[in-house]
């Protein structure tokens, strides 16, 4: 990996490019002025592509309320044939990389955000990214859903998906198009050690912001719904002693699909996941389960990597 971190200031000019920007991807953050979780230093990663760019917004606003300092990653895929037979070509995807950047960096200086850069130039996008998480180890890594395609892709779902699976800090993965809110909070649980940790730190932005929890478990039969419920009952206990509002519902079918469906319906803001649940027929948080909801779900989607036992 090349490059290094440079604090950035703010450029008068570049005012007009942010503000073109902000009406283009919008800056939907929550109107509450609480920081939703202790998150002071922020990382997120881009490759100057709308759903990205959009990310990056998102972080500055989170920034804005928690006080955090933002690491941008702008990553540029390298693809041997083509750096070295078109470096023009090469240039021109720095450079698409460059100008929203700068625009970000105008407004962060307008928010009084600490934004720190670094470029990187690497063959394997996801392998970077991971190697950044564990060099600054943030406490919170953000993404978009998706990014360039072809060649320059950086934030199609395989690599989100990878870094996801092998990220030891949560990873909140932020749709075009989303509104980034913090009251109104979807935790899906099957019982397992990774929904339990997914349900403290539901559990915890949920009290941090007065906000409303809605906990479901999703079985493919009826006849099971005996463990749902009691998986529940039980997050309602501790609910009730944390003073949170928790509304609860056992559903059947397909977890993905029941997740997504439950989120449109009680317009949730944000849906909490373990990276990981039950296996076998009980299985709700599989991996690629959780990857599908990320994938089809129109609000954000926290993924929690820490299981109950590392706390």
């Amino acid at each position: 990996m090349q490059g290094i971190y440079t604090s950035i200031r703010y450029e008068a000019h570049w005012f007009k490019v942010y503000n073109r920007l902000r009406h283009r991807w919008g800056e939907n953050m929550t109107q509450s002025r609480v920081c939703p979780g202790p998150w002071k230093k922020l990382l997120v990663c881009t490759d100057g592509s709308p759903n990205s760019q959009v990310a990056v917004n998102k972080t500055l606003a989170l920034a804005r309320l928690c006080g955090s300092t933002v690491f941008v990653l702008q990553v540029l895929q390298l693809v041997p044939a083509f750096a070295c037979g078109a470096p023009a070509l090469m240039e021109r995807l720095a450079e698409e990389i460059r100008l929203p950047m700068e625009a970000s960096t105008a407004q962060a200086a307008a928010g009084r955000v600490t934004l720190k850069t670094r470029l990187c130039r690497s063959v394997s996008p996801f392998a970077a990214i991971l190697e950044e998480i564990e060099r600054l180890q943030p406490d919170l890594v953000v993404m978009g859903r998706y990014g360039k395609t072809g060649l320059t892709r950086l934030m199609l779902g395989s690599v989100t998906a990878r870094v996801i699976r092998l990220s030891p800090v949560n990873v909140l993965v932020v749709p075009l198009g989303s509104t980034l809110g913090f009251f109104r909070i979807l935790i899906a649980s099957d019982g397992s050690p990774c929904s339990a940790a997914a349900f403290r730190e539901a559990l915890a932005i949920a009290r941090q912001m007065r906000g409303k929890l809605l906990a479901i478990s999703v079985l493919p039969r009826k006849k099971e719904t005996g463990l749902a419920e009691e998986i529940l009952e039980n997050l309602h206990i501790t609910a009730a002693e944390q003073g949170v509002d928790l509304e609860s519902r056992v559903l059947v079918g397909e977890p993905d699909a029941a997740i997504v469906e439950a989120a449109q319906k009680s317009r949730t803001e944000l849906i909490v996941l373990g990276s990981h649940g039950r296996t076998g027929f009980k299985r709700l948080l599989l991996g690629s389960v959780a990857e599908r909801v990320i994938g089809r779900a129109a609000c954000p989607v926290l993924v929690v990597k820490k299981t109950a036992a590392s706390g």
